[in-house]
C-alpha cells in the first residue's frame, strides 16, 4: 500500500532505490485490490440497505457512511468514520451494529465493545434506545450496574451484542483486555492521539476482528496524532512512530514536496464529510465566524504589563521543566487578565467596566437579546461561569443556565432539554471541557469563544454544540480577543499551524503551539502589551 501510494516510509538511503524501482517496474494494484480500493474511496459506488431494526432514516450521506462501514470492516480493516460533528456519526455506526446483529458470526454471540469518554455514556444509552432498541447491551462503568445490581463481566459479554465502556476503565479492568471482540469502536477517538499514554497502550492491547475509530478531529495538533490513530487501525501502515516523524519532518522543511503520497496512503481509510459540503447536506444554515475584538481597560493593561515583567525575571532564574512550568502558568495567568481582573485578584469584584471583554458582550448580547435569540458562551475557565451568568441576566432580564465539570450528568440532560424548549432559558455559559462534546444546542443561533482555547479542532467542536444537524437558523461564532496581546499573537499562530494538517488529511483544523520552546527574547515579544492596540483612545 505504501509503494502504490508514493509514500516512501523506509530508512534514509532507500528512497532513491525505491523511487526508480517504481518508475521502472511500473507498479500497479491488482483488479481485486484495485476493485477494493475503489469502492473505499468512492463509498458512494457501493450503497447497502438500512438495517430493518434502524427506528431511523439514514439521510442519503449516512447511508453511504453505512455502507462503507460496513465494507471495510468485512474486509478486517480499520475504518475512521471522521465526519463533522453533528452530521450522525452515531446513528451510522448504530446502523452498523445492527447490521452484526442481523448476521451472528456463530451460535453463540460475540460482543462488540464500544469506548467513548465517560461524560458521553447518557448520550450513548439514550441514542441506542431511541434508534435500536433490538440491540442488547451494557454498560461497565461504576456509575452503571447491571439488571442485577452486580457487575458484568466476560459471561454476560456472550449474551449481549454491545459493551459500552470508558477509557478509564479499560486501564482498570483485565478481561476488556482479554476477551476476543467482534467489533472495537472508539468514541472522540482523539483520546488516544498521544500514543504514550497509559490509556492509549490500554486501547491497543485489545482484540477484534475489525475496528472502527469516531472523530471529528483526526488531526487535532499534530501528524503525529495521525500516526497513533493508524496505529489502532491498521497498525504498519505508517510505518514505526520513528520513521512516520521522519517522513513527516521531510515534508515540512521542503516545500517542494507533497502531501498527496499521505493523502493517498491513509485516504481509503477515513471518511470525512463536511456540514459545508452542500453535496453533503443542503438543509443545514450556514456558519459565519467572526473575530471579536476588544480593548482593554487600564487596570487590565497595568495587571498585564507587570505579569510580563514578572515573567522575564522569572525566566532568568528557571530551565528545564522548571522554565516550562514557569510558562505556561504566566500564559494562563496572561489569559486570565485579559478575561477580567477580578479571575487574577481573586476580589469576585466582576464589573463590567474592568473588562473589555465584559462590554464587548455585553454590546453583542444586548443585540441578540433585542432579536429574541439564544446563545451559548464558552470559557475554559470555570471560575469565570458563573460570573458572565450573573452578568448576562442582567442584559437579558432573566437568568440562563451554567455548566461545568461540577455539573452532575443528570442535570446535563436537564439543562439541555430546558435549554432547546422555545420558551427555555436565553442563554447558556458552559466550560469548554465539560461542554464542548456530546451535547445537542440547536436552538442557539449564536456561539461566543468568550476566551480562546489555543486549538481550533477543541473550539470547533463545542461550536458544532448549535452548528448540527436540526439547526434551522444561520450560526454566528465570535470569538473574543484582546487587541495587542498574546492572544493575538495566538490567533496569528494558529491560522499558520493549521495548513499542516488540512494538506495532510484534508479539511480538518489543527493548531500546535510550541510557546515553552521558544528562547526567552522571542517569547517575551510574543507576550509583550502593545499599548497602542490594547487600549481605546
Amino acid at each position: 500500500m505504501r509503494l502504490l501510494s508514493g509514500a516512501n516510509l523506509t530508512k534514509e538511503g532507500k528512497e532513491e532505490r525505491e523511487a526508480s524501482i517504481r518508475e521502472w517496474t511500473g507498479l500497479t494494484a491488482g483488479a481485486d485490490l484495485d476493485s477494493v480500493l475503489k469502492t473505499l474511496r468512492a463509498p458512494e459506488t457501493r450503497l447497502e440497505k438500512a438495517p430493518p431494526q434502524l427506528k431511523a432514516e439514514l439521510r442519503p450521506y449516512q447511508l453511504t457512511g453505512y455502507s462503507w462501514l460496513r465494507f471495510v470492516t468485512r474486509l478486517g480493516l480499520g475504518a475512521c468514520l471522521a465526519d463533522d460533528m453533528g452530521l450522525g456519526k452515531t446513528v451510522q455506526v448504530i446502523s452498523l451494529l445492527l447490521d452484526l446483529k442481523r448476521e451472528p458470526s456463530k451460535k453463540t454471540k460475540i460482543a462488540s465493545l464500544l469506548v467513548v469518554p465517560a461524560s458521553l455514556i447518557a448520550n450513548w444509552k439514550a441514542e441506542l434506545g431511541k434508534f435500536a432498541p433490538s440491540l442488547a447491551y451494557a454498560v461497565v462503568h461504576p456509575s452503571e450496574a447491571n439488571a442485577k445490581g452486580g457487575e458484568v463481566g466476560p459471561e454476560e459479554a456472550g449474551t449481549l451484542d454491545l459493551i459500552v465502556t470508558t477509557y478509564g476503565m479499560l486501564v482498570r479492568t483485565d478481561w476488556l483486555k482479554e476477551y476476543q471482540w467482534r467489533l472495537l469502536i472508539l468514541d472522540e477517538a482523539q483520546a488516544i492521539k498521544n500514543s504514550g499514554t497509559k490509556q492509549t497502550r490500554a486501547v491497543k492491547e485489545l482484540t477484534a476482528a475489525a475496528r472502527v475509530a469516531m472523530t471529528g478531529t483526526p488531526v487535532e495538533n499534530r501528524l503525529s496524532d495521525l500516526w497513533s490513530l493508524f496505529d489502532f487501525l491498521n497498525p504498519g501502515l505508517l510505518g514505526t512512530a520513528k520513521q512516520f516523524s521522519s517522513f513527516v519532518k521531510k515534508l515540512q522543511d521542503d516545500p517542494d514536496r507533497s502531501f498527496e503520497p499521505l493523502r493517498n496512503l491513509v485516504r481509503p481509510y477515513i471518511l470525512r464529510r463536511l456540514k459545508t459540503d452542500k453535496r453533503v447536506i443542503s438543509d443545514l444554515p450556514d456558519k459565519t465566524e467572526v473575530n471579536a475584538f476588544c480593548s482593554l481597560s487600564k487596570h487590565q493593561a497595568a495587571l498585564y504589563q507587570t505579569a510580563v515583567a514578572e515573567l522575564a525575571e522569572q525566566l532568568e532564574a528557571a530551565d528545564g521543566i522548571q522554565r516550562r512550568g514557569v510558562v505556561l502558568a504566566q500564559l494562563m495567568r496572561l489569559k486570565q487578565i485579559c478575561n477580567h481582573p477580578a479571575q487574577v485578584t481573586g476580589t469576585n469584584d466582576y464589573r463590567a467596566d474592568r473588562s473589555g471583554k465584559f462590554q464587548r458582550l455585553a454590546e453583542i448580547a444586548e443585540e441578540i437579546a433585542s432579536r429574541q435569540e439564544k446563545m451559548l458562551v464558552f470559557t475554559q475557565f470555570r471560575e469565570v461561569t458563573e460570573p458572565l451568568a450573573d452578568f448576562l441576566a442582567t442584559l437579558f432580564g432573566r437568568p440562563g443556565l451554567v455548566l461545568h465539570g461540577g455539573t452532575s450528568v443528570p442535570k446535563r440532560k436537564q439543562y439541555v432539554d430546558r435549554f432547546q424548549r422555545e420558551d427555555g432559558p436565553p442563554f447558556f455559559v458552559l466550560s469548554l471541557k465539560a461542554g464542548g462534546t456530546g451535547l445537542n444546542l440547536t436552538s442557539a443561533s449564536h456561539v461566543i469563544h468568550f476566551d480562546r482555547w489555543w486549538n481550533p479542532a477543541i473550539e470547533n467542536q463545542a461550536t458544532d454544540r448549535a452548528f448540527r444537524i436540526g439547526q434551522k437558523k444561520n450560526v454566528l461564532v465570535h470569538k473574543f480577543i484582546c487587541r495587542g496581546t498574546v492572544e493575538e499573537r495566538i490567533d496569528e499562530m494558529i491560522t499558520r499551524k493549521s495548513q499542516v494538517a488540512n494538506e495532510a488529511i484534508g479539511g480538518n483544523d489543527s493548531g500546535e503551539v510550541l510557546l515553552t520552546e521558544m528562547d526567552d527574547d522571542a517569547l517575551l515579544q510574543f507576550v509583550k502589551l502593545d499599548l497602542q492596540q490594547a487600549i481605546d483612545a
